[in-house]
């Protein structure tokens, strides 16, 4: 594994090693016969501690919410483990669980979704949409559970009295708040934050981080947090890991990654963050190319065809992800000797 030395079991919540998650392609009249495969999630790796919010980026399509889904056993691995230390049933492999462990590892991790509007049931009060799980794993019922989804609504900054409405009578701020209070319901470990304020205003996207930071101190909450936006995950991730093509290229704490990427994909995306000083005027590195197709991907690295600094192992050997630095992993041949900058690392080059 290439995280041990790092790891400190007592802290660690979640640890992920070599997951896959495969997507069969089907041709044929009825579609039965498989012709290859979409590697979504391509052999990750990575551990959340207990506590902090763990950021996950990339561009579209590299595999950050299939892997978020996969953690959580929302889709099934095709390939890898998933160790989760959960608070009732101990160290747990999610990967291998039955029905019944499932069911019990639902109490303790939670989703916060992307779109406000498509992940809540237009049919369904505000009562029972947040009340649901609720009565489900028989928590809470009759006034007991209006108290409860009362306290709920409260701690996400809505009034008690939304709860007889509908989904369609809030804002799409609100709509995120009332997703927020489903996903604390059961008082969880972790919550996977997909994309949580991608749709939203950028005003109402400053209030919602601020309500998930103060929920998390608040509840001792552990996020994995999914963006593409890399303003939002540098205000609100402890580390961050940049996903490429369904693998992590290169993981470390926030301020060490944007400060000193150690690989070159890296070092284009925090190109591309906006300057906080009109002064900083950088190009953005523009990559040659397109994205690998995740169901033909090149071989050895990736990233190689599009890497500027890629050298002939680049295209024979895949880079295996290795801890550089305390706490910074990264998969690239050439990390050691490369000299790459980060987004406040600009003025160096001024």
């Amino acid at each position: 594994m290439a995280h041990a030395q790092s790891l400190d079991n007592a802290s660690v919540l979640l640890e992920v090693n070599d997951l896959k998650k495969y997507f069969p392609i089907k041709k044929g009249f009825f579609s039965t016969k498989t012709v290859g495969y979409v590697k979504a999630v391509d052999g990750v790796n990575f551990f959340i501690r207990k506590g902090e919010t763990f950021g996950l980026v990339g561009e579209s399509g590299c595999g950050k919410t299939t892997t978020g889904r996969v953690v959580l056993r929302a889709y099934e691995p095709t390939g890898g483990e998933v160790w989760f230390d959960d608070r009732d049933m101990g160290r747990v492999n999610v990967a291998e669980l039955d029905k019944q462990g499932l069911k019990a590892l639902r109490r303790n991790t939670q989703m916060i979704f992307q779109d406000p509007y498509s992940s809540l049931n237009p049919r369904m009060t505000l009562l029972q949409i947040v009340g649901e799980s609720l009565l489900v794993n028989k928590v809470a019922r009759g006034n007991e559970l209006q108290d409860r989804v009362a306290e709920l609504l409260k701690v996400v900054g809505l009034r008690s009295e939304y709860m007889t409405r509908y989904p369609h009578a809030f804002s799409g701020g609100q709509r995120q708040r009332i997703g927020v209070a489903r996903a604390l319901a059961l008082n969880p470990q972790l919550v996977i934050c997909d994309e949580p304020v991608s749709a939203l205003d950028v005003s109402i996207q400053a209030q919602t981080l601020n309500l998930l930071q103060d929920l998390q101190e608040e509840f001792d909450l552990t996020y994995l947090f999914i963006s593409h936006d890399l303003s939002v995950v540098e205000h609100i991730s402890d580390r961050v890991a940049v996903m490429y093509v369904g693998k992590l290229v290169e993981h470390a704490s926030t301020e060490e990654l944007f400060t000193t990427p150690l690989h070159p994909y890296t070092e284009a995306l925090m190109s591309s963050v906006p300057k906080p000083d009109p002064r900083w005027r950088t190009e953005p590195i523009v990559l040659p190319g397109d994205v690998a197709d995740p169901a033909n991907p090149p071989s050895g690295c990736y990233f190689h065809p599009r890497c500027s600094y890629a050298k002939d192992i680049c295209a024979k050997e895949m880079p295996q992800l290795r801890e550089l630095k305390k706490d910074h992993f990264v998969a690239c041949h050439r990390a050691e000797e490369l000299r790459l900058v980060g987004v406040l690392g600009m003025t160096d080059k001024l």
